[in-house]
């Protein structure tokens, strides 16, 4: 008889280690023969991380009926099934009542009924929550997105202010608010919000006070964002290149860039050194950006599900999306959730387009580099995502400039494209690659500059720049994904 501790302990090795593929068979076997939901449960969790939704949603279903009070698997089923795009309200409440206390369960529910179009319900269900228990800061962060994606971003920290006067000795919630106003861009708030807690016992907000000043071009920016302020906390050291670069000290923030590029934090590091490397004319922006291969453009409308039905499926997901607080979308919208691995037959067809073409990318790169970010990554390794999503631009919609520092590969697929107005720029709504945003201070022209066709699919590496020029009027819509690290030590 099968050993549910030796299984389950080979179905957690495959999940660390991304050997799935070969590790779903055998657990699948033993949960079918034992009848042990939580071996049902782990199939679930193998499958929904090659994003089989359909088959860990049938997994999760037996985990479900087998185990009707286990907490961690109603969970599970209800998470698995809003990833799949269908309705998880139901389970999510069923979630709730085993574990009512659980915050993971309570923002999953915020999040599926959103995603059911019970936004006047989510967020009422969440500002009573935040009413009873206003220490709970996760929540009011997930409020405050969701009043983002409503249109009511002038309300994001709204809960926060209240609790903050129930409580205004609370450290938790001045941090909370402060992380809020990092993720919004908001620095003025930032740094009103530091003076305001100044008093505040047993709260150090000195990290974003550095942020703040270094952002809004306060003077105090040179002590605070000093190198001894950096040898002192580390993570402080990409704001002081971003204070550096908008002061023209490129020169300056050089030796810190390769030093950065050395620690934990190289991911965010990279488009930085991409950009003084260029300033400077150090021949490592060449090696690091400029080689061929980096950037493809592949039209792969031929594998793709019809481009019509297509676009229309996905404008009916944006009836129920928004504009994240958090995201590079101006006027438009963007779907919540990850988009490749719902269960419908387009979005499979989709996502099997998408992997053909990736792979055929990862084929053509140049040569391994072991210090390279996008080169030194294995090549023979199952294709991954850590994000997928549509956005639908409306009239003067764009992308600011930005970067995914938690990709190895970025990309942007065309679906639907507005008509170009006369009095409009050749290259309106184009995508364009290299180019830092204005706010850092560098006027560097883009390294190219990619013309929108239905069906085009564009890939790059996910710490490049990239962002898109506006366009007049009409409907832009893109379906954009990040390609994960590859996961090491086992082949696929």
């Amino acid at each position: 008889m099968d050993d549910p501790e030796i299984i389950a302990e080979l179905a957690r090795a495959a999940l660390e280690q991304g050997g799935e593929d070969r590790a779903i068979p055998q657990v699948l076997a033993a949960a079918e023969r034992s009848s042990d939901p939580l071996l049902w449960q782990w199939a679930g969790l193998l499958n929904r991380s090659l994003d089989e939704h359909e088959t860990a949603l049938h997994c999760f279903a037996n985990a479900a009926r087998l185990a009707p009070n286990d907490a961690k698997i109603a969970h599970g089923y209800a998470h698995v099934a809003l990833e799949a795009g269908i309705d998880a309200v139901a389970l999510f409440e069923r979630a709730r009542g085993l574990t009512p206390a659980d915050s993971a369960v309570l923002i999953g529910l915020s999040a599926a009924r959103m995603a059911a179009g019970q936004s006047d319900e989510a967020i009422a269900e969440l500002e009573a929550i935040l009413d009873a228990a206003p220490l709970w800061v996760a929540g009011h962060l997930q409020l405050a997105q969701l009043r983002s994606l409503r249109g009511e971003a002038a309300l994001a920290t709204a809960s926060f202010d209240r609790a903050i006067a129930r409580h205004p000795n609370e450290p938790a919630l001045w941090l909370g608010l402060c992380d809020l106003h990092v993720r919004r861009d908001a620095y003025a708030e930032l740094l009103e919000t530091v003076d305001r807690a100044a008093n505040v016992p047993n709260l150090d907000l000195g990290f974003f006070r550095a942020i703040a000043v270094g952002e809004v071009g306060d003077r105090r920016a040179e002590q605070l964002l000093s190198p001894a302020a950096v040898l002192a906390n580390p993570a402080l050291a990409v704001w002081r290149v971003r204070y550096l670069l908008r002061n023209g000290q490129a020169a300056t923030a050089l030796p810190l860039i390769n030093r950065e590029l050395g620690s934990e934090r190289s991911n965010a590091v990279w488009p930085y050194a991409a950009t003084v490397w260029r300033l400077l004319g150090d021949a490592r922006w060449s090696w690091l950006a400029d080689q061929p291969g980096m950037v493809a453009v592949c039209d792969i409308a031929g594998d793709l599900p019809p481009i019509d039905p297509l676009a229309s499926h996905l404008r009916s997901l944006h009836e129920r999306s928004g504009q994240y607080m958090d995201q590079s979308v101006r006027s438009g919208s963007q779907t919540d959730g990850p988009l490749l691995s719902r269960v419908d037959p387009l979005i499979r067809q989709l996502r099997r387009a998408i992997v053909k073409a990736v792979e055929q990318y990862v084929a053509d790169l140049p040569p391994a580099e072991p210090n390279h970010p996008l080169l030194r990554q294995p090549r023979e390794r199952r294709i991954r995502f850590s994000g997928s999503w549509s956005v639908r631009l409306r009239d003067g919609g764009y992308h600011a400039n930005h970067v995914h520092p938690q990709g190895w590969l970025s990309s942007a697929l065309y679906i639907a494209l507005p008509k170009r107005q006369d009095h409009e720029p050749a290259d309106s709504g184009w995508l364009v690659l290299g180019e830092p945003p204005p706010d850092r201070g560098v006027d560097l022209p883009p390294l190219t500059a990619i013309e929108p066709q239905p069906g085009r699919l564009v890939l790059f590496p996910s710490w490049m720049w990239h962002g898109t020029r506006p366009f007049a009027e009409g409907e832009r819509m893109t379906v954009a994904f990040d390609v994960a690290l590859p996961k090491p030590d086992v082949a696929h």
